[in-house]
């Protein structure tokens, strides 16, 4: 997708194709498909994918991620990896997202070359496993050089105001040889000012609503998550709305 210099490329993150399409209504440019947010997102299953491309015109990325939890991957944890990439390549998806380290906190350089090479012509976004790593600049240097498409992160800290300096400090550091997309609470209130302190020109949010059940009959004895009955009929999606007030914010 060819866009202007001055272009700020909102990507969103959902969890449902229903959630990509009302994303796709309130005007984003990308979304990041997942599966299991309440772990920071797995992998969707190939149904979800198929769906998801035959119902969405704009850009769809696929995370690939086995599991919740570290970003310390077995060896079967890497074949399922591999296996969900095929998969996503089949099913028309224009990127994925990826990220595995090593024990010490740098990039695992060998497998994420090999995922890298596995995706191709398909985009590689690197997730928040970099936000994980114990040197940004030594990881920014290594997916530089295996050729990762884009940086997902919120500058090492829980929101992308709080890791803005960092987050600048990447931009001006990997001086168009990798794309850093910024994220972390990043709503319509701060889109603009994060944008202004950092340099970015891709922005990474959710736009997410509550979304009451429509089940009449609630069974207050049996729960399938935790222990709150109120959390089970109630779910959390993609506001169109919120994401065209975000889209407008970032613009103005």
């Amino acid at each position: 997708m060819t866009r202007t210099d001055n272009k700020i490329v909102l990507e969103v993150c959902v969890d449902s194709v229903e959630s990509a399409m009302a994303a796709e209504k309130g005007g984003a440019d990308r979304v990041e498909l997942c599966d299991n947010l309440v772990e920071g997102g797995t992998t969707p299953s190939s149904g979800a994918i198929a769906l998801a491309r035959e119902k969405l015109s704009l850009g769809l990325h696929v995370i690939i991620r086995p599991r919740g939890g570290d970003f310390l991957y077995s060896g079967v944890e890497f074949e399922v990896m591999k296996r969900d990439i095929g998969v996503a390549k089949q099913n028309g998806a224009d990127g994925v997202v990826i990220g595995i380290l090593s024990p010490d906190g740098t990039i695992d350089r060998a497998r994420t070359s090999e995922l890298t090479r596995l995706a191709r012509p398909m985009s590689v976004t690197f997730h928040r496993a970099f936000d994980m790593t114990r040197d940004p600049f030594e990881a920014l240097e290594t997916l530089i050089e295996i050729g990762v498409d884009r940086i997902l992160t919120s500058g090492q800290e829980a929101t992308a105001e709080r890791g803005a300096k960092l987050i600048g400090e990447l931009v001006e550091r990997a001086s168009g040889r990798i794309t850093i997309m910024a994220c972390g609470e990043i709503r319509e209130a701060n889109v603009r000012s994060i944008i202004r302190k950092t340099g970015v020109r891709e922005i990474h949010a959710t736009g997410f609503v509550a979304c009451e059940s429509g089940m009449t009959f609630r069974n207050p004895r049996v729960y399938m998550g935790g222990e709150d009955l109120d959390a089970e009929y109630t779910r959390k999606v993609t506001d169109a709305a919120t994401i065209a007030a975000l889209r407008g914010a970032a613009e103005e």
